[in-house]
């Protein structure tokens, strides 16, 4: 239909159509909805408008999502659309969601250092919140050397409850994010909150053990060289370095790293959606299982 166009003046319709084996009416009727796009097939229409909708989510999760979690958001929101429809209309856009690369190695265990047992066993599944915190960090390339980001998880929905970015992995850093993560959550006694690191020393350290008993968290590590043991706090990193830190070529300064991580953090806990919970934020999650024990309590 382009070359036609292009064409058309110099050689004319017809003699383009019968070379093409194109019947003439067809482009006629081509011209004719360019023209007046309401005579264009329902379908077509259809589709200008899904793209619309989807280009709007895209660019709300930051250009993060692939078609499996547009196509979830849209249903969030009502609008009813097959998959392959997503899935179609987002290659021909060019559209793409992030992906996750290669994990990098950042713990440094000491053998000699008493270690508590392992009371998760790679089950992270939990039937409320404050019943396991999974915890682990990773770094950052910047102009001004490493910076170290590191994370507090809740299991039960995945909520990042506590954070940290510093300049030196240090116990005193990964500590920080423990405090906040305490300070946030309220943690009572008779809870029985799970704390599970892996062997790193940060981890283990006195000052960072000592604390863990002060808020009665019981203590958890997994076993040495083996990321299955916290699989889900490297699911979180994994999902931070592809989501935020490798969609920049480089980053100046820990600021920008600290900044980046907070709108990231809001983001993920209050808007992402996540899978394994239904696909939904970690914070609806949460709200949910605590509206269904209102909802207990005054049917009680």
């Amino acid at each position: 239909m382009a070359f036609i166009d292009v064409h058309r003046e110099d050689l004319g319709i017809e003699p383009i159509c019968r070379e093409l084996a194109i019947a003439p009416s067809s482009y006629h009727e081509h011209a004719a909805r360019r023209a007046d796009p309401g005579r264009r097939p329902a379908r077509a229409q259809r589709d200008d408008e899904i793209r619309e909708q989807i280009k709007r989510v895209h660019e709300a999760s930051f250009g993060l999502y692939g078609a499996r979690k547009v196509w979830h958001q849209m249903r969030r929101e009502g609008i009813m659309v097959a998959k392959c429809t997503v899935e179609r209309l987002m290659r021909a856009m060019g559209l793409a969601g992030v992906r996750r690369g290669k994990k990098t190695i950042t713990t440094i265990s000491n053998p000699k250092a008493p270690c508590p047992l392992d009371k998760v066993n790679r089950v992270f599944r939990v039937s409320r919140p404050n019943a396991l915190w999974v915890v682990d960090f990773t770094y950052v390339h910047t102009w001004a050397g490493f910076v170290y980001v590191a994370f507090v998880i809740d299991a039960f929905a995945r909520r990042i409850v506590g954070w940290k970015v510093s300049t030196s992995a240090t116990a005193s850093f990964v500590l920080d994010a423990l405090e906040q993560a305490i300070h946030a959550r309220r943690p009572d006694p008779d809870d029985g909150l799970i704390h599970h690191s892996d062997r790193g020393v940060q981890y283990l350290a006195m000052n960072y053990t000592q604390r863990l008993a002060e808020a009665k968290l019981v203590p958890s590590v997994g076993s040495v060289g083996d990321s299955y043991d916290n699989a889900l706090a490297e699911t979180i990193n994994g999902l931070y370095k592809a989501e935020v830190i490798w969609r920049q070529r480089s980053w100046p300064s820990v600021s920008a790293v600290e900044m980046a991580t907070l709108r990231w953090v809001d983001w993920y806990n209050n808007h992402r959606l996540f899978g394994p919970i239904g696909h939904i934020p970690p914070a609806e999650a949460e709200d949910n299982y605590y509206a269904a024990l209102e909802n207990l309590d005054m049917a009680a």
